[in-house]
């Protein structure tokens, strides 16, 4: 077995991909599951979008909310953003967001519709109220986090109710007090990621029934010789991978919450697989 001194862990070499998962559920069954650092907030309602879902045309209503809980973007100039927009990768930009779970609740129409609570930094809604083309920017970066989540399709024809500021009463969220990257930051790279395709890949859960203990990512990617060249950042509830030069980049989310501390990467040279198993928090 050649050993990889990168933060990928060990490569694996001539192995059959079945002992490759046996030997990966074992080495997780001796690391101690400890739940990562996290607290319960009550969000401050914010605004209330509604649009519909596509292509069924439901109500959907989206309450994007505020708390100094969660940790503000880097800071962002309107020459900046309008810059950002017409890059070819807007999505170097990440705003820390919450994503709740959807719940049902009853429109001014006595009607039956679906709502989802996103809490964003407080300093940085009040400059998303100050400036429309902010408000605009946060409004489609939820829309997309939720999509990604939850398999969803949004209209982007929104309205933001003027005399609504959440629609439901306000729930707790569980948050991270302490994100760390498993392998290591994302940094920015001389060329974009436009370019890169994104790899076949399948997203598991282990056992295949009753209550999931890991979510498990394998992801294909002929043409990589080595671990070296893989750059792997797994969220709470999403992994990106990027695979240089320009090669590969995989951004997807899931629905599980993922103890990040103690997930672990293998790269098989001989299949060209990359494996990861994460172990679940809470679905």
């Amino acid at each position: 077995m050649a050993t990889d001194s990168s933060l990928l862990n060990s490569e694996l070499e001539q192995q059959h991909q079945e002992e490759l998962y046996q030997q990966l559920l074992q080495t997780m069954g001796k690391i101690h599951s400890a739940i990562p650092d996290t607290k319960v907030i009550r969000p401050q309602p914010g605004m209330c979008v509604k649009t519909v879902s596509e292509p069924d045309k439901q109500k959907v209503f989206v309450n994007i909310c505020q708390s100094n809980s969660v940790p503000p973007p880097p800071d962002l100039s309107r020459e900046d953003l309008e810059e950002l927009l017409q890059s070819e990768d807007p999505s170097g930009y990440r705003v820390p967001m919450s994503l709740g779970e959807p719940h049902t609740e009853v429109d001014n129409s006595s009607q039956g519709c679906t709502a989802y609570d996103v809490v964003i930094n407080q300093e940085f809604f009040q400059k998303c109220q100050e400036e429309l083309l902010f408000q605009q920017f946060v409004i489609l970066v939820s829309f997309e986090g939720l999509e990604n989540k939850y398999k969803l399709e949004l209209s982007r024809d929104w309205k933001v109710l003027k005399n609504r500021k959440f629609l439901g009463s306000v729930s707790e969220q569980n948050i991270r007090t302490k994100s760390k990257p498993v392998i290591q930051e994302l940094q920015p790279q001389e060329s974009s990621t436009a370019s890169a395709k994104r790899p076949e890949f399948l997203l598991l859960v282990e056992p295949s029934s009753g209550n999931p203990e890991y979510l498990i990512a394998e992801i294909k990617l002929p043409g990589v010789l080595s671990s070296r060249s893989l750059v792997l950042d797994v969220g709470e509830d999403h992994l990106i991978l990027t695979a240089r030069p320009s090669l590969f980049h995989l951004d997807t989310f899931h629905a599980f919450l993922i103890n990040q501390e103690n997930s672990v990467a293998q790269f098989n040279k001989s299949t060209q697989i990359l494996t990861v198993i994460m172990p679940i928090v809470s679905s």
